[in-house]
């Protein structure tokens, strides 16, 4: 008898929780895990207070006694939910990503239902244009969680902000080496481009010891670890087509490296980045006699994806190289700046651009290749948090 009651019990609280908010919702559940309650931020309060409870957060775990698990600080009220979420309970968060995606959808169809009280009322528009510029940052700041949250998973420190430290050498990469953490993020096809590209940033240096320093301006690493993003976003998107290719066995039967369009970097050019930044793929000189290097597979059969890449014509790799949507291309900005700092650019009276407030740092091939392997990492989970974001919420513009 009492073990009825207490699945009926059970089941009238599943039947409340249905009705209540988020935060309502996450609260009672780290209770039931055996949790502490969750620090909620400022919209989170008034909710509470909105239904007459009261939320309490102890002292040792306040949102500003919380370790920051990654470099950009999220403003919206929903990301900085999130990101405490992320910081306390993050078994949590897929659900709660989950349900704010489900807002934003809901919020944007009811604003479609909504009836404009005339065409060419500017305010009424004005207002529209505020209110998806506001989902907008919202969805970017859950995309930069979602990302955060498979860091995590794979049990990666993600870098913090690059500062001044006391060393004597002035050095500022003291994060601990997580290559083989890193490396574990991908394929084994794509990592061995990934490796190369590696190899093309340090050049000469990988035959020296990597504790060497190196001097470089916080601006050209800042264009160097977001072209690698973008390049970790590039192969992320070609591998997925090329594992699909070789499980359906219709990878091509041959090519000549003469027919491959790919002379130039697969990365779009943007101001923002310094051309000289970007990885360009060395095609492969061994080949068998079908144009494709075969790798160590059992079968003999396996294919390498450089080859594949350089089989594929220009207009397939500028549209797989192509950031495809305004929010990845913010994220892609804004954690760049957020490690390195907004550059101050300023106009010279010759014409030329420069950076007012760019500095040198010092740090070591080691630091540096820790560098650009998170952010190949970052760029492959970000096409991977583009995609998952388009299946709960749709907002790629094609």
């Amino acid at each position: 008898m009492q073990t009825a009651i207490q699945h009926f019990a059970a089941y009238v609280c599943v039947c409340a929780i249905k009705t209540l908010s988020l935060e309502v919702k996450l609260l009672m559940l780290c209770f039931l895990c055996g949790g502490s309650p969750l620090p909620l931020s400022r919209a989170g309060v008034e909710t509470f207070r909105g239904k007459s409870c009261i939320a309490k957060a102890s002292s040792g775990d306040s949102g500003r006694d919380l370790v920051p698990v990654a470099p950009l600080q999220l403003e919206s009220p929903v990301g900085q939910l999130l990101e405490q979420i992320l910081q306390t309970h993050p078994h949590l968060l897929p659900a709660a990503i989950d349900q704010q995606l489900e807002n934003l959808q809901n919020e944007r169809d009811a604003q479609k239902e909504e009836v404009a009280p005339s065409s060419t009322d500017s305010l009424y528009k004005r207002i529209a244009e505020v209110k998806e510029k506001d989902r907008q940052k919202v969805l970017e700041e859950i995309m930069y969680c979602w990302i955060v949250q498979k860091f995590i998973d794979k049990e990666i420190s993600m870098i913090p902000k690059l500062t001044a430290t006391d060393d004597p050498t002035g050095r500022v990469d003291f994060w601990p080496n997580q290559e083989m953490k890193l490396e574990s993020v991908h394929s084994a096809e794509a990592l061995e481009m990934i490796q190369n590209h590696v190899a093309l940033v340090l050049g000469d240096r990988l035959v020296g010891p990597l504790e060497s320093i190196v001097q470089i301006s916080k601006i050209k690493l800042g264009k160097l670890y977001a072209a690698s993003i973008m390049y970790g976003y590039f192969l992320k998107r070609v591998d997925e087509r090329f594992q699909l290719e070789r499980s359906m066995n219709t990878l091509p039967k041959g090519f000549t490296e003469g027919q491959s369009s790919f002379a130039e970097s697969p990365v779009p050019q943007s101001p923002f980045w310094d051309p000289d930044s970007l990885i360009r793929i060395q095609p492969d000189y061994d080949v068998d006699e079908e144009g494709f290097m075969a790798s160590s597979g059992d079968d003999g059969q396996s294919y390498r994806l450089r080859s594949y890449v350089m089989y594929l014509d220009a207009e397939t790799l500028q549209r797989y190289a192509t950031i495809r949507s305004k929010e990845a291309i913010s994220l892609i900005e804004r954690q760049t700046q957020a490690l390195f700092g907004r550059p101050d650019i300023k106009i010279s009276e010759d014409g030329s651009l420069g950076a007012s407030n760019d500095e040198v740092v010092n740090l070591s091939f080691s630091g540096l290749t820790m560098l650009v392997l998170e952010a190949v990492a970052f760029g492959s989970f970000l096409w991977d948090g583009e995609n998952y974001m388009e299946s709960k919420y749709q907002f790629i513009r094609s």
